[in-house]
């Protein structure tokens, strides 16, 4: 790491701390050249391969901005963007992986935007899962309506025994 204010090609670490969200290290170093100290943030790389081949990082702006055109119209706020794209963020991390393609970001949106709301689910889906017919929206709309039936059954069952 070159020192900022003389240049010198060597600095030592003087405190490593990890950040809040525990995705970047946040260190203090020090030059022993000029004795100045500054900080540097650290974090792991993730790169997007995109459908023409170009690799381009990672980032929470682009998934927020996807998906807040299923959302338009929809009472989805901008908070609720920021943890769904930290969501798919960290699912993604998660696999190890340092690059990843970008239809997979897509297909990794899915789950947390169905929680969140299910016409923009659909919306979303639609593109991702290259719906083709109406049979195609049939079947997803089926699909919600089945989980939505499980769910309330198993919610009935558990509020039945207390």
């Amino acid at each position: 790491m070159h020192c900022p204010f003389c240049r010198n090609a060597d600095t030592r670490v003087v405190d490593s701390r990890v950040s809040d969200d525990g995705l970047s290290i946040r260190r203090r170093r020090q030059c022993p050249a000029c004795g100045r100290r500054f900080s540097t943030t650290e974090t792991a790389s993730l790169n997007v391969i995109k459908r023409n081949g170009v690799v381009e990082p990672f980032s929470r702006e682009k998934v927020i901005s996807g998906v807040r055109k299923a959302c338009q119209g929809r009472p989805v706020t901008d908070s609720d963007l920021a943890v769904l794209a930290q969501k798919v963020e960290e699912a993604i991390r998660a696999t190890g992986a340092s690059q990843v393609d970008a239809n997979d970001i897509g297909l990794s949106i899915l789950a947390p935007l169905r929680e969140l709301d299910e016409v923009a689910y659909l919306r979303f889906a639609s593109v991702y899962q290259a719906f083709d017919s109406l049979e195609d929206f049939e079947q997803a709309i089926t699909s919600l309506r089945d989980d939505n039936q499980g769910q309330r059954r198993v919610r009935d069952e558990f509020e039945g025994e207390h």
